[in-house]
């Protein structure tokens, strides 16, 4: 069990409080729902904060370099701060699908096994479309097959 120190770093690097759970409490149920929309739609808004951020460092520090080493290193600077926030785009197109799976009441279900993902996991990763069984033997068979 994580330290209370750990818990209190996790929160503030995560931004949220994790899901008090109670006792015989159904799974997935109105709360945790909102629990975990709230999470994403967060999370979605920081990576949207990102490109707007790009954006503006990007038009603000656009200069034409006469010295073709400064204007190298510009287009290898813009070119990994892109390349970040398409990581980014496609993380945000996830999360929108996982805030349809929450509106559509199938969010927390291994895709696989059917069975549940788990609250912590999904606070750790909340686009987790597998149980933590399910993806470790994807990510065994990923290697061995070397995709």
């Amino acid at each position: 069990m994580p330290t209370k120190d750990k818990q209190q770093n996790s929160q503030m690097i995560r931004g949220f409080e994790p899901y008090p759970q109670t006792p015989g409490e159904e799974y997935m149920g109105a709360p945790m729902l909102a629990h975990f929309t709230k999470i994403l739609q967060r999370w979605k808004v920081e990576l949207m904060q990102e490109v707007d951020n790009t954006v503006h460092h990007m038009q603000d520090e656009a200069a034409n370099f006469p010295d073709p080493a400064d204007r190298a290193s510009q287009e290898e600077e813009f070119s990994l701060e892109l390349r970040a926030r398409d990581r980014e785009r496609r993380l945000i197109k996830k999360i929108d699908s996982t805030l349809d799976l929450i509106k559509t009441e199938n969010y927390g279900w291994c895709e696989s096994c059917g069975i549940e993902i788990g609250i912590r996991r999904l606070e750790a990763r909340p686009t987790a479309s597998h149980c933590i069984d399910c993806k470790t033997l994807a990510e065994i068979k990923e290697k061995q097959v070397g995709s």
